[in-house]
C-alpha cells in the first residue's frame, strides 16, 4: 500500500471518528496505535514512548503548569470583573464602546491568563451579558467575544507559544516578543471593524444611557483595579526578556505572584485554591495526553518516510518557497475546522518545521503564522472548540446558529492579518530584533 493511500485512510478515519464527539486525544491515539500495529507489528508500541521521552526532557514543558495556574488564579479570583468595570466606565458612553472595550478587556485577560479559553469564558460571562443588556446586536457582541478571546494565543505569556517552542526548539522569549505586534495589530483591526459597523449601523452598538455614565474622578479611580495584575505580568516578562530569570523561574514567580494578589484583594479561599489546582492539573494533563497521542500518530508517518513525501508534494506546488508557506497555511486552515490547536500542532508541525528551516525561513516568524491559524481554527465551524465553550457560558438567548453566524467577519480579518504577516515578516520579527540580537 502506498504512503498516499495510508495517509488518506488515517486522516479520513480520524475525521470520521471526530464526529462521534469523543475526546480528541483518544481518537488520535486510537488511529495512530491501530495504524502502527497494522504496519509495523507489536514493536510499534514503543514508538510513542521513545518519541515522548525525547520531548519530555525539554525543560520549557515544566513551565506550563505554573503559567496555567497563574492565569486561572487571576481569572477566577474576580480581578477580571473589576477590570471590565473600569473599561465599562471609560468606554460605555461611546457608540460601540462596550464592544471595543471588550477587545481591550480580552487583551488584558490574555496577558493575565496566557490562554484563549480563560479569556473567552471571562468575556462570555462578564462582557457578553453586559452588551446584550444594553441592546447590542447579538451577532456582533458574540463575534467580538469569540474573536477577542483568541488574542490569548498571540499576546504573551501565551501557553501555545510554549508548546510550539517545544516542538520547534526555539526560544520562548523570542516567540512571545514576536507575538506582541501581531496581537495588537489584530486587536486594532477588530476595533476598526467595530467602529465602521457602528458608524453606518448605529443600532448595532448603542452607547449606555447618560444616567449610567460617571465623572472623570470615578473613571480614574476605577483604573486602579488592573494595576496589580498588569505589574505582575510586566515583572514576569521583563525578568525573562532581560535575562534575569529562566522561563521556569519566571513561571514560578508568576504563579506565586498571582496567588499573592488574590490574597491581597481577599479573593483567595481554600475552595478556590483547590478548584484552581484541580483545573491546572486537568489542563496540563490534557495537553500532555494530546501530545503523546499526536506523537504516536506522527511517528507512523516518520516510519513511512512521509516527511520526505510531504516535502516532495510541497515542492511540486511551484511558485517558489513563499508559495510553499502559503500552501502550509491553507492546510492548517482546513485542519483547524476539525482539530483543536494542540492536536494540529503536534500532528503537522513535526512534518512542516524541518521543511521551513530548510527553506531558510525564520521559525519564530513561522510560529506566529501558526498561532494566527490557531485563532482561525478555534472560530471556524463545524468543530471550532471555542464556539462550544462560549455556548456553555453564554446567556440562554444565544443559540448555536447565532454563534456560527457571528464568527465569519472576524475570520476574514484574521485571514487578512495572516496575509500581511506572510507578505511582511517584519511585522513579527521587528520587535525581537530590537530585544534580542540575532533574532531568527
Amino acid at each position: 500500500m502506498s504512503i498516499a493511500i495510508i495517509t488518506v485512510l488515517m486522516f479520513t478515519s480520524m475525521m470520521l471518528l471526530l464526529l462521534t464527539g469523543r475526546q480528541i486525544f483518544m481518537i488520535i491515539a486510537a488511529v495512530g496505535t491501530i495504524s502502527a500495529l497494522a504496519l509495523y507489528g507489536k514493536g510499534a508500541t514503543n514508538m510513542a514512548f521513545f518519541g515522548g521521552y525525547s520531548f519530555m526532557g525539554w525543560y520549557p514543558l515544566i513551565a506550563l503548569p505554573p503559567f496555567v495556574l497563574m492565569g486561572l488564579t487571576l481569572a477566577r479570583s474576580g480581578i477580571a470583573d473589576r477590570l471590565f468595570q473600569a473599561i465599562y466606565l471609560w468606554m460605555g458612553g461611546i457608540r460601540g464602546g462596550l464592544a471595543m472595550g471588550d477587545v481591550g478587556f480580552s487583551c488584558l485577560v490574555s496577558m493575565m491568563s496566557g490562554t484563549n479559553v480563560a479569556s473567552t469564558v471571562t468575556s462570555g460571562t462578564i462582557s457578553l451579558p453586559a452588551m446584550l443588556k444594553r441592546k447590542y446586536d447579538k451577532i456582533l457582541a458574540v463575534g467580538v467575544v469569540l474573536a477577542g478571546g483568541g488574542l490569548g494565543f498571540l499576546i504573551p505569556p501565551s501557553v501555545n507559544f510554549i508548546l510550539y517552542g517545544v516542538i520547534a526548539k526555539v526560544s520562548i522569549g523570542h516567540l512571545w516578543i514576536a507575538g506582541i505586534v501581531p496581537g495588537f495589530l489584530l486587536a486594532f483591526m477588530y476595533i476598526v471593524y467595530i467602529i465602521i459597523r457602528c458608524r453606518f449601523q448605529p443600532h448595532l452598538g448603542p452607547p449606555v444611557p447618560p444616567e449610567e455614565r460617571v465623572g472623570w474622578g470615578d473613571k480614574f479611580r476605577a483604573l486602579g483595579a488592573g494595576i496589580s495584575p498588569l505589574i505582575l505580568i510586566f515583572i514576569v516578562l521583563g525578568l525573562l526578556f532581560m535575562g534575569v530569570t529562566t522561563l521556569l523561574e519566571c513561571s514560578a514567580i508568576g504563579a506565586v505572584g498571582a496567588l499573592a494578589i488574590a490574597a491581597i484583594y481577599r479573593r483567595l479561599s481554600w475552595p478556590l485554591f483547590k478548584e484552581i489546582c484541580d483545573e491546572t492539573l486537568k489542563t496540563t494533563t490534557l495537553v500532555l495526553w494530546i501530545f503523546m497521542a499526536a506523537l504516536t500518530f506522527s511517528s507512523v508517518f516518520d516510519g513511512l518516510g512521509a516527511t520526505h513525501a510531504v516535502e516532495q508534494i510541497l515542492y511540486s506546488v511551484g511558485g517558489g518557497p513563499l508559495m510553499i508557506i502559503v500552501v502550509m497555511q491553507l492546510t492548517f486552515i482546513l485542519m483547524g475546522m476539525v482539530l483543536d490547536d494542540t492536536a494540529m500542532l503536534f500532528i503537522v508541525a513535526p512534518l512542516y518545521i524541518p521543511i521551513v528551516a530548510k527553506l531558510g525561513f525564520s521559525l519564530v516568524w513561522y510560529g506566529v503564522l501558526y498561532i494566527v491559524n490557531c485563532q482561525m481554527a478555534i472560530l471556524t465551524p463545524p468543530f471550532g472548540f471555542t464556539l462550544f465553550i462560549l455556548k456553555g457560558v453564554a446567556p440562554k438567548e444565544v443559540t448555536m446558529a447565532d454563534i456560527y453566524r457571528s464568527v465569519w467577519p472576524f475570520v476574514v480579518i484574521q485571514a487578512v492579518a495572516l496575509a500581511l504577516l506572510i507578505r511582511f515578516p517584519q511585522i513579527a520579527l521587528w520587535l525581537p530584533s530590537i530585544f534580542f540580537r540575532g533574532a531568527s
